[in-house]
């Protein structure tokens, strides 16, 4: 099967399931002179009985967390628990892990928490940041709202008395058969009416998982779903999803621990975790912990899925708006990871009506050059 989704300018073609999520609403609220490229994946929210319903959950305080655990977390049954979004064989994680609703965000050695800052350099390097785009620009796919539609990923917690509800998948083969704990009113990526990617994020903050959904529509008022494909994840868990597995993302991974957060960088001042960041060429391979690629291309010079960036340390942050500059040091120890296709160079965020689009707009002045790529293991071929 091959189909293809146009999006503003951004035009995917997909070959059967080389492709979970392919770009996302064009929306871009920081600065009138850009045209809203693609982000790769977008997210929801959710609301309904037993959900909070703002867009940015809980304050980003730390919470320990003690290793890896196993799949199919408190609460959870491992037969609908695919596991988290991590390998276990990190070694410099941070003492701590982010934290949403009292959950910790994985593991504090998972990869998404793990500093590599001293990570080695990968030789491709400078051909994977000439293939992204070396004299282009970051790009904020998040903050308020774009044309009256609401600009980044949205998530949700809800407590274990949200009712489940069943979902029916386009790939039930690579995805959790659920049911999933998502309130009739779950908000998606780019409203209701958003015809891109429209991802829906909850958390079940009783026993720490994660659910996510790849165009989700809800069916008789919520009453049920329908959705590209869904992943489940423990949040207290390094196990990664079945090996070539899609997830609500393309590379396999889970989203929400890589979105930028308004309470991390506003309130808390940290971003305790790598970021997530959408290329518009990939190569057909990935690297862990992506268990997915989204390419059939064998150009050794196109990233693969779970490609991971860092930010130069020598690169000057100091004369951006404070926001940018908490994001700058996250970038430096933490990175970021190719996690879909979309436009180049665009990070991925929670939407939230308290963000500045003008601040966050000074992402646009950080050039590709100011990136480099870090070694962290094997690129598996598809």
């Amino acid at each position: 099967m091959r189909f293809s989704v146009i999006m503003g300018s951004v035009v995917c073609f997909v070959s059967t399931l080389a492709l979970a999520g392919c770009g996302s609403d064009d929306s871009d609220a920081s600065g009138t002179d850009s045209a809203g490229g693609s982000g790769g994946s977008g997210p929801t929210g959710a609301g309904g009985s037993g959900a909070q319903t703002t867009t940015s959950n809980g304050p980003t305080s730390a919470a320990t967390n003690g290793g890896s655990g196993g799949s199919g977390g408190s609460g959870g049954s491992s037969d609908t628990t695919t596991g988290a979004g991590g390998s276990g064989t990190s070694t410099s994680g941070s003492a701590t892990s982010p934290n949403l609703g009292g959950c910790a965000m994985f593991p504090s050695d998972n990869p998404w928490n793990t500093d590599i800052s001293n990570y080695p350099l990968h030789p491709n390097s400078d051909a994977f940041i000439d293939s992204i785009g070396r004299s282009d620009t970051l790009h904020p796919d998040f903050g308020t709202e774009w044309e009256g539609a609401p600009i980044g990923i949205p998530y949700i917690t809800v407590d274990s008395n949200q009712e489940l509800v069943p979902v029916e998948f386009d790939y039930d083969d690579e995805s959790d058969p659920g049911p999933y704990p998502i309130p009739p009113d779950a908000p998606i990526e780019g409203g209701p009416d958003g015809d891109g990617d429209r991802h829906v994020l909850v958390v079940e903050t009783d026993n720490c998982i994660l659910y996510e959904l790849y165009r989700a529509y809800p069916v008789d008022d919520g009453a049920s779903w329908e959705a590209g494909s869904g992943a489940i994840f423990d949040l207290s868990s390094n196990e990664l999803r079945p090996d070539r597995w899609t997830s609500a993302d393309a590379a396999g991974l889970p989203i929400l621990p890589g979105l930028v957060r308004y309470d991390e960088v506003v309130e808390a001042g940290e971003i305790a975790h790598a970021l997530r960041f959408t290329v518009s060429r990939s190569q057909a391979g990935y690297i862990s912990p992506a268990t997915h690629a989204a390419s059939s291309s064998s150009d050794p010079d196109l990233p693969p899925m779970g490609l991971r960036l860092r930010m130069k340390a020598s690169y000057d942050c100091s004369g951006y708006a404070d926001e940018v500059q908490v994001i700058c040091a996250a970038l430096k120890r933490y990175g970021m990871i190719v996690a879909d296709n979309g436009s180049d160079w665009y990070v991925s965020g929670a939407h939230d009506p308290r963000w500045s689009d003008d601040n966050l707009g000074d992402l646009k002045d950080v050039p590709g050059d100011a990136f480099e790529v870090v070694d962290t293991g094997e690129i598996t071929p598809w």
